[in-house]
């Protein structure tokens, strides 16, 4: 799927395609925004969401945040005037089909459900659905740090660990739609076992959740979120220095191989963990400039927007064809 951008006949159906809703599921929240034709957010709503409760749970959440974008917009009609939906979701999903074909514990009951027919018999809308890593990756090069690029990498710190690319501006989703799953990469072979069934992915060293673990595993302190940590690091605090140290050594080596694979124009950072890095950043550049990593690695300009921008992109191209 792909479109031409800023022709006149564009300019044509753009004038008719002014809005879409795009969305990010993950498996602690929903979010949704109302999205423009330039890329500007009109209304966002995000809700919080206990995927251990389920896959109906879950699309509950999705119904009420699409719900609560038409009550906000004032708009009663049946599809709120929605041009087009788009989708972002963890886990590998089938674009062609709209259906989640592998997805981990992180959403349990996730796998096989398709999300295009959900959305079409529920909400009565068009839609498109994508990997949340595809959708961030797509968002940032749209509106964010990858903008004017062409060839581009992305890793997604959050519950787990996402990646995508893509190649002359398009993304490359793989044979069976895993194309830059870094986080099911081996970084320690034999290492901690993951909700994959593998032992040692990146995932299980470099997420979020990973990075909860380690800090309580070196400081004997149990952390909320990984926020908790960063601000113990920012006042002088030694062990909680030494936990995003060793984290960032871990994930300087995931960069530095993304790198020599693909030789990117540049690499973003994106998710929960990145929109906290103004501690650990410089300590990741260290480990970056210790291992001889050339390419630009960038923190995400989007922050938690990236993957509803980039889902509402997807579902700019649906309802233009």
């Amino acid at each position: 799927m792909s479109i031409l951008w800023g022709n006149e006949e564009d300019a044509v159906v753009a004038d008719a395609v002014n809005r879409v809703i795009g969305i990010d599921i993950g498996g602690t929240s929903v979010k949704a925004a109302l999205v423009a034709r330039d890329g500007a957010v009109l209304d966002e709503i995000r809700l919080d969401t206990d995927a251990s409760r389920g896959r109906e749970w879950v699309l509950s959440r999705v119904s009420e945040s699409v719900y609560g974008l038409m009550r906000s917009f004032g708009d009663t009609s049946v599809n709120m005037g929605i041009d087009a939906l788009g989708i972002a979701t963890a886990g590998r999903v089938n674009v062609e089909s709209g259906e989640v074909v592998y997805a981990t514990d992180n959403l349990p009951g996730w796998q096989g459900t398709s999300l295009v027919t959900w959305a079409r018999e529920k909400l009565a809308v068009r839609a498109i659905a994508d990997n949340d890593a595809n959708a961030a990756l797509l968002g940032e090069s749209w509106q964010g740090a990858g903008k004017g690029k062409q060839r581009l990498a992305m890793l997604t710190l959050g519950t787990g660990v996402g990646g995508a690319f893509m190649e002359h501006g398009l993304l490359c989703r793989g044979a069976h739609w895993s194309g830059g799953d870094w986080g099911h990469s081996i970084l320690f072979p034999g290492g901690l076992p993951c909700n994959c069934g593998k032992k040692g992915c990146a995932e299980q060293y470099v997420s979020g959740t990973a990075l909860l673990r380690r800090g309580t595993e070196y400081t004997g302190r149990l952390y909320r979120s990984g926020n908790e940590i960063m601000q113990e690091a920012a006042r002088g605090d030694l062990e909680a220095i030494r936990v995003l140290d060793e984290y960032t050594a871990d994930l300087a080596v995931l960069l530095a191989n993304i790198s020599v694979t693909l030789d990117p124009e540049a690499i973003i950072v994106g998710g929960g963990v990145a929109d906290a890095g103004e501690v650990w950043w410089p300590l990741l550049e260290k480990h970056l400039h210790l291992m001889g990593v050339k390419t630009e690695v960038s923190r995400a300009l989007l922050g938690n927007r990236a993957g509803i921008i980039g889902a509402a992109r997807l579902a700019f191209e649906i309802a233009e064809t």
